[in-house]
């Protein structure tokens, strides 16, 4: 067998034993059992937060032990039929093989930073808050552009979205908005995202088609359930109603419904606009700024721990994170990880994971490089 087969299987083989010890597996195996056990009680649902919190744990840890064996049996299958093929003289079994067990391997290093997302909040939804920087109809449009992808991203991924809350451009694109992600490890997915994203491109709305740079800020923060407690003093809190707008319309009405809340100690500001209630806008605008407060309080944690600047997470405004080229040429660079490709539309229509996995590899690499400082 070629040595290029044996280093990815010897790589998968690697993923699968860090796999096994950060799950502890009999353990793991164990509490699975007790969780589909509860799962199949009938009495569970007369308590409907319990019930959510068991249905959750068992579906993450579920997810982990099935693709720890599917990856395990695929590997299997894979090298079974590489020796097959070699066996027989078939190089197209071979190839094929090959191509399976390479797909594997970009499986495997997936799973093992997914199975690191361990943080408190790593395994909830979240909200993604995108800003226009200056530049009017240019960065407006930018932001719009981002917005998008971040959508895309979730789709591909089996997320549910939500849109909370836009400010339309004066001619095109918005000037902010705010969508929901859901789904399990949304929120420890999409945190690296947090920051300022570059964009050069001739601008599509320059009659004179000079290239243009534009920027938007992008925020993300956990939605908080009942294991986390965030107090907030509703006397440092302005709250404001308007009406709202969109480019949907659906939800669109004559009354003030929509509800910004301003939290004056840090000058976060929040709005909702997605229901026609006042009342459930306002809740909802509630639980997005103790989200931001607690996000804002995992940074400070995350920055006192980390012994290297190069990790801090601020995401003052002229902290940048990836550039976004279009003209002169095509190229995606974030500018933590180095990590970049020229397939610029791709990225801007979702796919995002090579970013993610480099960027959350990062930090688990530079905290643990603080931890051993440390000790």
């Amino acid at each position: 067998m070629r040595a290029e087969i044996e280093a990815a299987a010897s790589e998968i083989r690697e993923s699968l034993a860090l796999l096994r010890r950060h799950l502890d597996w009999d353990n793991a195996l164990r509490r699975l059992d007790e969780l589909n056990a509860l799962s199949e009680d009938p009495k569970l649902w007369d308590d409907p937060e319990r019930a959510q919190k068991i249905m959750r744990e068992r579906t993450q840890l579920d997810n982990s032990v099935s693709g720890y064996r599917a990856l395990e049996r695929d590997l299997s299958d894979s090298l079974e039929l590489i020796e097959m093929g070699e066996a027989e003289g078939d190089q197209t079994v071979v190839a094929d093989a090959e191509k399976q067990l390479y797909g594997l391997r970009d499986r495997s290093r997936k799973l093992q930073i997914e199975s690191l997302l361990s943080g408190e909040a790593d395994g909830n939804d979240c909200y993604v808050e995108v800003n226009a920087g200056a530049g009017g109809t240019e960065a407006q449009d930018w932001t719009l552009v981002l917005v998008r992808m971040y959508l895309r991203w979730a789709e591909q991924h089996g997320y549910k979205t939500e849109w909370l809350e836009e400010s339309p451009g004066e001619e095109a694109g918005l000037k902010s908005a705010t969508v929901q992600i859901k789904g399990p490890n949304a929120y420890g997915w999409l945190k690296t995202e947090a920051g300022v994203h570059r964009l050069v491109r001739i601008s599509p709305y320059d009659s004179q088609q000079r290239r243009q740079t534009s920027f938007a800020a992008v925020s993300v923060s956990p939605v908080i359930d009942d294991k986390i407690v965030v107090e907030i003093n509703e006397k440092d809190c302005r709250i404001d109603t308007f009406r709202a707008s969109g480019a949907g319309g659906q939800h669109v009405n004559k009354t003030d419904s929509a509800v910004r809340i301003t939290h004056l100690p840090t000058g976060i500001v929040v709005a909702c606009q997605q229901e026609r209630s006042q009342h459930k806008n306002r809740s909802k605008a509630w639980d997005m700024l103790r989200a931001r407060i607690y996000e804002m309080e995992l940074k400070k944690r995350e920055d006192a721990a980390a012994a290297l600047e190069a990790q801090k997470t601020d995401i003052a405004w002229g902290h940048q994170i990836r550039s976004y080229v279009l003209h002169p040429y095509q190229m995606v660079k974030d500018l933590r990880t180095e990590v970049e490709t020229s397939q610029s539309q791709a990225v801007l229509d979702g796919d995002l994971d090579m970013f993610l996995e480099a960027a959350l590899a990062s930090r688990i690499k530079g905290q643990a490089d603080a931890q051993d400082g440390r000790g």
